[in-house]
């Protein structure tokens, strides 16, 4: 019988936002660079060679650690509650360093998928992904355009995630071209903040169109309802970081409630830095569109970019621009 993972939450994640696979990453440029020819030969005697030596975790591990200890919940006969899948453009033979370090750590991945330098984001459907974090930019872009599923590409690792709790997952979503789609977002670009709040408290009883993260965000909230515990307890703990204020908090507010999404904390920020409450929040990622917001916080928590599909007016507003 097949398996259903309608119910599950499934995060593919590439095995460089998993693992730092820094080094082995820079040997294949540096040999790509001088001698194309033997480039990948030279990688995988690399692997091989090294491929018994422990890793050092990517910008993803404690998220998915967090995550795959939630499955501890799971009720017996019923589907798990979270699935990792690991894709990689390393063949099977060199991908044999993640596999081993995956086993050594005993975490609880069994999917994998290897495609020996051909893009695997043609294979997120199948997987039944909810959720792709990777560290390569055209693989996000390609996620964000085919709208498979929501898209992040990571920040290196933060200086250091020892205090943050596999026993609550924490999410930390920016809003506007996040969550909900770029359409007020462009009204500040566009025509200002004082016309962007005008238009926001004018709009507020009018939902907000759904955005690239709107669907991992309410199916985190559903998620919210099989595990145990009064809501405001649970294991999984949503949170939005926004630079909105007074007077655009309160579309964002019936936008949530017309999705039927609960969210145990909001903050509306008004310019604030971000990083400053991220760091009291501890969340284990931290989603936005902006570097701006994401390289300050980027030090202090997981971190991650959200890009704009390629069709986007807010894309072509700020590329147009950055070359003034």
């Amino acid at each position: 019988m097949p398996i259903d993972l309608s119910e599950t939450l499934v995060i593919g994640i590439s095995a460089t936002a998993l693992f730092d696979l820094s080094e082995s990453d820079a040997v294949f440029r540096s040999k790509l660079e001088s001698d194309p020819d033997t480039a990948i030969d030279e990688y995988r005697n690399y692997m091989l060679e090294h491929e018994s030596e422990e890793l050092s975790d990517g910008t993803g591990m404690p998220l998915v650690k967090a995550l795959l200890n939630l499955n501890k919940y799971q009720i017996e006969g019923e589907p798990p509650i979270v699935e990792v899948v690991v894709m990689s453009r390393n063949s099977p033979e060199t991908g044999y360093r993640v596999l081993h370090e995956i086993r050594r750590r005993k975490l609880n991945i069994s999917r994998s998928a290897f495609t020996a330098g051909e893009s695997s984001v043609d294979y997120l459907e199948a997987f039944y992904v909810d959720l792709f974090l990777t560290t390569s930019e055209n693989d996000a872009q390609r996620v964000i355009d085919s709208n498979v599923c929501a898209s992040a590409i990571v920040k290196a690792p933060p200086f250091s995630c020892e205090d943050l709790d596999d026993e609550q997952v924490r999410f930390a979503f920016d809003a506007d071209a996040v969550i909900f789609s770029e359409e007020s977002e462009i009204v500040n670009q566009t025509e200002g903040l004082p016309a962007f709040h005008e238009n926001e408290d004018k709009e507020q009883d009018v939902p907000l169109q759904q955005g690239p993260h709107a669907n991992l965000l309410i199916k985190l909230s559903k998620m919210q309802e099989r595990l145990p515990g009064r809501i405001e307890y649970s294991p999984v703990k949503l949170a939005i970081m926004t630079a909105r204020n007074s007077p655009a908090e309160m579309r964002v507010i019936k936008t949530l409630r017309s999705w039927k999404v609960y969210v145990d904390e909001a903050f509306f920020l008004g310019g604030l830095q971000k990083s400053r409450f991220l760091k009291a929040f501890k969340p284990h990622i931290f989603f936005d569109d902006q570097d701006s917001h994401l390289d300050p916080a980027a030090s202090e928590v997981p971190s991650a970019k959200v890009l704009y599909p390629s069709s986007s007016p807010l894309k072509k507003l700020i590329e147009d621009r950055k070359k003034r």
